[in-house]
């Protein structure tokens, strides 16, 4: 029980002060493994829940992460940085580079789940596109891999017109992805709009992502557009927090 006269913390918060602290301090380790449960049990003379509580508390901070049959690990924490403003410059993807490519750096990048297919516009997509409600849309879905953790799931929405008989609908869409393709179709995207919030993820999200209890989403819809203000695609990205930095550069 918390001593509020005192202003203490509850024990479990104590404790996870502590292996905190060790951390930043570099007593453990990036990959080294926590005291477990029994180990807190003996060394704090608290129940097992109390422990158990204290090393969720670190997981849920993104400082542990928990491998099974294995134990309570700090985190190897080499956040993604997405550079939101050059990962999207046509001198990238014009080049032939994945957007993609750009926050990976040297990292083994691994794009899987992909589903390629046509379905009617939700009332969201519609408005973002500029269509007529329940227009075919050509709806690419895949997830992104770093360092084989999950880390990003990604919905694209292009109007039917624009895509059908294209290498758009294909899995693989080619050197400089579905940017560099619109562009050969004459529908270069030059301006884009990012929109950003977070919030807790679905049950799906987690599984998908593989992320560790209490970790939020960053939900992110950008909109690319032509020359002519045509909107060409709305892509909607969940990220798992705990795995990237967003860091916008730009001139005052």
């Amino acid at each position: 029980m918390t001593d509020q006269g005192s202003g203490r913390r509850p024990k479990y918060q104590r404790i996870a002060d502590e292996l905190r602290s060790a951390i930043q301090s570099g007593a453990f380790a990036p990959g080294d493994r926590l005291p477990g449960e029994n180990d807190l049990m003996t060394t704090y003379d608290v129940a097992r829940m109390t422990a158990r509580q204290a090393l969720s508390v670190l997981r849920n901070e993104g400082l542990a992460e928990a491998r099974r049959g294995a134990g309570v690990f700090v985190r190897t924490f080499r956040p993604l940085r997405r550079r939101g403003i050059p990962r999207l410059a046509h001198s990238h993807w014009g080049a032939g580079r994945s957007v993609w490519s750009a926050d990976a750096e040297d990292r083994a990048l691994v794009v899987d789940q992909i589903e390629v297919g046509e379905a009617a516009a939700s009332a969201r997509v519609a408005e973002a596109l500029g269509l007529p409600p329940d227009s075919p849309v050509c709806v690419r879905s895949r997830r992104f891999v770093l360092d084989d953790k999950p880390v990003l799931l990604s919905v694209s929405y292009l109007p039917a017109t624009l895509a059908q008989g294209t290498p758009i609908t294909a899995p693989d869409t080619g050197p400089g992805g579905t940017y560099a393709r619109l562009a050969e179709l004459g529908h270069e995207p030059v301006h884009f709009r990012e929109e950003i919030r977070c919030r807790m993820p679905t049950a799906d999200e987690s599984a998908r992502l593989a992320l560790e209890f209490g970790t939020p989403v960053i939900l992110i819809g950008r909109t690319a557009f032509t020359v002519k203000g045509v909107a060409v695609e709305l892509n909607e990205m969940t990220l798992d927090s705990a795995s990237y930095v967003l860091e916008y550069d730009f001139d005052a």
